[in-house]
C-alpha cells in the first residue's frame, strides 16, 4: 500500500457517527455530549510511539488555544483507559483520551483501515483527525495526517468556521 505523499483533508459536512466510548477523564462520551459544542477530535494508532506521542503533545500544547475559542479537544485511539493513563502522566497531556478497544468508533469514522508494514497487510487505524461542529457535523477531515504543522492547520480551520 503506497502512501500518500501529503496529507488529505477536506471540507465536508456529514453527521459524525453516534458513539459512547470511556474517557480517561474517567466518564463517558458520546455525540450526544459533544453537541451544543464545537469539537476536534484526532484519531491515532496507538499511545507511546514516537509520531503518536508528538502529535498528542503538539495538541495539548495548543489546548489553551482551542479552549479560548470555546472549541472542545479529545483524543482518540484503541488504547486502554489503563495505557492512556500513563501516556498522560508520561507526557503531561492535557486533553482527555477515549478509548475504543473494540474499534468500533474508529471504523464508523472510516478510520480502521487496511495498512502494511515490510509487505505485510494488517488492520490499524489511519491518523485522522475531524472538526466537529455544535450540531454533530463533521465540517472538515484531515486524513492520512502528516503531523509536521498539522495542529496549526486544525487550528486555523476551526478560527475560519468560528470567524465566518
Amino acid at each position: 500500500m503506497a502512501k500518500s505523499p501529503k496529507t488529505e483533508t477536506s471540507f465536508t459536512s456529514w453527521p459524525a457517527p453516534d458513539f459512547s466510548l470511556a474517557s480517561s477523564a474517567g466518564s463517558q462520551v458520546s455525540l450526544d455530549d459533544l453537541k451544543g459544542q464545537w469539537t476536534v477530535l484526532f484519531l491515532y494508532p496507538t499511545d507511546n510511539t514516537p509520531t503518536c506521542t508528538q502529535e498528542a503533545c503538539d495538541f495539548s500544547i495548543a489546548l489553551p488555544e482551542f479552549r479560548k475559542l470555546g472549541v472542545r479537544l479529545l483524543g482518540l485511539s484503541k488504547d486502554s483507559l489503563k495505557d492512556h493513563e500513563k501516556f498522560i502522566t508520561k507526557y503531561g497531556l492535557q486533553m482527555p483520551l477515549l478509548s475504543d478497544p473494540e474499534t468500533t468508533a474508529i471504523a464508523a469514522f472510516g478510520s480502521w483501515v487496511e495498512k502494511s508494514l515490510y509487505g505485510r497487510a494488517y488492520m490499524g487505524t489511519d491518523r485522522s483527525t475531524f472538526i466537529i461542529d455544535d450540531k454533530g457535523l463533521v465540517r472538515k477531515e484531515w486524513r492520512k495526517v502528516r503531523i509536521k504543522n498539522h495542529v496549526t492547520d486544525v487550528l486555523s480551520a476551526v478560527k475560519d468556521f468560528l470567524t465566518n
